[in-house]
């Protein structure tokens, strides 16, 4: 996406002016506008690193610093769109334009400005903060990266890509040395058709065995070289295959090591996209076309030399065209470049809006949104079909008329070359042999035409797939961490916790949880209280202060040693597709059946499985919605019964129950709870009844932490949210009770 364009003379005048160039000031973005005062204009927004500059026809309109400008967005106006900013506590109209292409790049800008300004009035600077911008130029790094598409290093993707095709690298070099030989091929059949000529055709009382011979050479090196190119697409084969497993399998582990907010910052679409389409994409490039350009380039100074020597004033002809088309070819390049990352940007949201689509399909039909979903995606593909076509229809023009222009050259020879056939200064044979020669030319020079397209594409998709293998996990085991055998004792130690530094979730929370307590975590919805239990659990590391368990830092211990201690029921319960025995034992692999039937029957699930069509057995489908709510809730209760933790976590474990079922399930739990540390998140209240304290939490802080009875006696935030749901609870009854 272009968010760098040209300054126009009179405005880049306008804003050396303006600006502070010389004190650190620095030109970030430059887009357009073209609506101003109810009238269609020329302008353009200039962003630094300080201030918005609002440039038309050489004057400076406006300037807004950076240090009182906040909230910006873009809003969606009548025929066109407005970007608008807070500037000085007043929402104020930057600029507007049209809705269309430049709504994209001002929603990128939109990101780009919040960073910007974060950055301004956050004090002191944080490291974290600090690897937001590219440390090259300095503009942020937009839309959840960590390439800047300014800076990319294209001899940086090649080296990395060098070293990642170690062990593959002999496959890989025999298509170049085939590739070789059958250029060498290629350039003794026209010394023998040219023998052939003037030695046999044009010849008078020729020899019928010698021109055998020379047809019988000319069958036997197509022969050979048609051996040698199944020999190479066999070798191409393998070395790909080999290739593409090892690159799916490290973006593969690499997005298992990654933290989960990196994970989160992306799509489902997105991550299916680099690990299967890019590695194609590279996979084709290493593969095929890099051995066929090394054939192309060898082709042409191999012809050159001979060319040269051969007649130097007709080899001339040859290149007459080229200045003209590497010219054309070097403008074009950018436009190439431009249109594949766009094409390509188009056709992921596509996939991306297709895969959310199916993700919630049951909520599509619930509501009954077929249609909809139906034109938003029709929209969506549309749009990437046109970009797709539109990239074709300029390729498919320009292209040929190129390789029709590199051919001009060719006329010149046959003109020439026919003017000394005539003179006797040429035979047929050498004119034919030239001729062969030149074609062998014009097919790299035409290659010219499609590297950039080619390299363009191959550079998009190996940066997305770098940026995953080269991102550091915000949340990593250091040096040497220990394993050990938790016994249950949890110290939180005035912990602070955002999910954006400058937001905290979470602010100085201090509470100790003994071995084998129950500790029930109550409070508002957005208290932080999946947070909190996230935090333990090691899935985000503490801004500020610490989690200990058993006096040991958590970021001391393996994180495999401390999740696989842990046992957790989430609310949003989810299963795999496989069988209801293959999801009971995923935490337990090697779990015996009678394990997991004790499990489920603990759990209250082993009558329900059985009177499935085939028991333990029975697939469950895509994320288990051939089971209702409350059956899936019990299997993931019966997987982390299995898991037998040290430290249990629940989370709404029994939301999706009806009352009948949470009785049973909650005298299962309360088994389960025995003699290990249990948290328990709940908006029910009546769940928590078995819980030795109950910690409230209110907007990040610690409200209250005490057992129920102190809580009730306190009368505050806790005795409020009990005696709301018993009032809700008697008005139940009574709507019951009128309808019974």
């Amino acid at each position: 996406m272009k968010l760098l364009y040209d300054l126009p003379e009179a405005d880049e005048a306008a804003f050396a002016a303006a600006a502070n160039l010389d004190g650190g000031e620095k030109l970030m973005y430059c887009l357009p506008f073209n609506i101003y005062e109810r009238r269609f204009v020329k302008g353009f927004m200039a962003f630094t690193n300080r201030a918005i500059y609002k440039l038309l026809d050489g004057k400076l309109i406006e300037r807004w610093s950076l240090e009182n400008a906040t909230d910006f967005k873009t809003d969606i106006m009548y025929g066109s769109t407005g970007f608008y900013a807070t500037i000085d506590g007043s929402a104020t109209l930057l600029c507007q334009f049209l809705s269309g292409r430049d709504l994209a790049r001002y929603s990128v800008i939109v990101k780009a400005m919040e960073i910007l300004t974060e950055e301004k009035n956050e004090e002191p600077v944080t490291n974290s903060s600090r690897e937001r911008f590219c440390p090259k130029c300095g503009r942020p790094y937009v839309n959840a990266s960590t390439i800047c598409p300014f800076c990319i290093n294209k001899k940086e993707v090649y080296l990395k890509l060098w070293g990642m095709t170690r062990g593959l690298r002999l496959m890989i070099f025999v298509p170049f040395f085939v590739a070789l030989f059958g250029v060498l091929c290629s350039f003794v059949v026209p010394i023998i058709q040219a023998a052939a000529v003037d030695d046999y055709i044009t010849a008078e009382n020729a020899s019928t065995t010698g021109f055998l011979l020379i047809v019988l050479a000319i069958v036997s090196i197509d022969f050979i070289q048609r051996a040698l190119s199944v020999f190479q697409s066999r070798c191409s084969a393998i070395a790909g295959g080999r290739f593409t497993l090892m690159l799916k399998n490290l973006l593969y582990e690499k997005l298992h090591a990654l933290s989960l907010s990196s994970i989160q910052t992306r799509t489902t679409g997105d991550l299916m996209g680099r690990v299967n389409n890019d590695t194609a994409v590279m996979q084709n490039f290493i593969i095929r076309q890099i051995p066929s350009l090394f054939s192309q380039v060898s082709s042409f100074v191999i012809a050159i030399v001979v060319m040269l020597w051969m007649d130097p004033l007709m080899s001339l002809f040859v290149f007459l065209p080229v200045p003209i088309v590497v010219f054309l070819v070097s403008k074009l390049w950018k436009t190439v470049s431009e249109r594949n990352h766009r094409a390509w940007t188009k056709n992921t949201r596509s996939a991306h809006l297709l895969q959310d689509i199916l993700n919630g399909i049951r909520v599509v039909k619930c509501f009954g949104q077929e249609k909809r979903e139906i034109e938003r995606y029709k929209t969506a593909s549309g749009i990437a079909a046109k970009q797709n076509e539109s990239n074709q229809r300029l390729f498919d023009t320009i292209f040929p008329l190129i390789g029709f222009a590199l051919r001009i050259g060719s006329y010149f020879i046959l003109i020439y070359g026919n003017l000394k056939l005539f003179h006797g200064t040429m035979s047929y044979g050498e004119l034919h042999q030239f001729t062969a020669y030149a074609n062998i030319i014009y097919a790299p020079l035409l290659m010219i035409t499609t590297i950039p397209r080619d390299i363009s594409t191959f550079l998009t998709s190996a940066s997305k797939v770098f940026e995953i293998l080269e991102e550091e996990p915000e949340v990593a085991d250091i040096g040497l961490p220990i394993d050990i055998r938790i016994e249950g004792d949890i110290e939180i130690k005035n912990v602070t916790f955002g999910y954006q530094s400058y937001l905290p979730v979470l602010k100085n929370v201090d509470c100790s949880i003994r071995k084998g307590e129950m500790i029930g975590i109550v409070g508002h919805s957005g208290s932080g209280k999946t947070t909190l239990i996230n935090l333990i659990m090691r899935l985000y590391d503490v801004g500020e202060g610490a989690i200990e368990i058993d006096d040991v830092n958590i970021k001391d211990i393996s994180q495999e040693a401390l999740r696989s201690q842990i046992g957790v029921v989430l609310q949003e319960t989810l299963l795999f597709s496989g069988t209801i025995r293959e999801n009971i034992c995923y935490a337990n692999p090697n779990a015996t059946d009678e394990e997991v039937i004790r499990a489920a029957k603990t759990a209250n699930a082993h009558d329900f499985i059985m009177n499935l069509p085939h028991g333990y057995d029975t697939y469950v489908g895509e994320k288990g919605l051939s089971l209702s709510g409350g059956e899936r809730q019990r299997i993931a209760i019966a997987r982390a019964i299995i898991h037998d933790p040290r430290i249990l976590i629940l989370d709404e474990a029994t939301a999706a129950l009806d009352t009948e079922t949470e009785k049973l399930i909650q005298d299962a739990l309360n088994k389960l709870t025995e003699n290990r540390t249990t948290l328990a998140i709940a908006h029910r209240l009546s769940t928590l009844r078995n819980a030795d304290r109950l910690l409230v939490l209110d907007k990040g802080h610690v409200a209250e932490y005490g057992t129920h009875a102190e809580l009730l006696e306190n009368k505050h935030i806790y005795y409020k949210l009990v005696m709301a749901q018993r009032k809700m609870a008697r008005a139940t009854v009574r709507r019951e009770k009128a309808t019974a």
